[in-house]
């Protein structure tokens, strides 16, 4: 298991097709990104119910 940002850039990288662009490349590894910042906010336990979050977005629509 990569454990340094560069080892899990380049893991995703290594992931891709050969022929994969540049957009498609830095697609994943900003979507690796925000899953790993997902990941850590659930295991330090700054998350919402789902309850909350509707109620924060009907406030936003009024």
């Amino acid at each position: 298991m990569p454990t340094t940002a560069k080892e899990q850039m380049v893991e995703v990288i290594n992931s891709q097709p050969m022929d994969a662009t540049y957009d498609e490349i830095m697609r994943e590894l900003a979507f690796q990104r925000m899953v790993n910042r997902g990941l850590e906010d659930s295991r330090q336990q700054r998350t919402i119910s789902n309850e909350d979050m509707l109620q924060r977005i009907s406030a936003w629509q009024h």
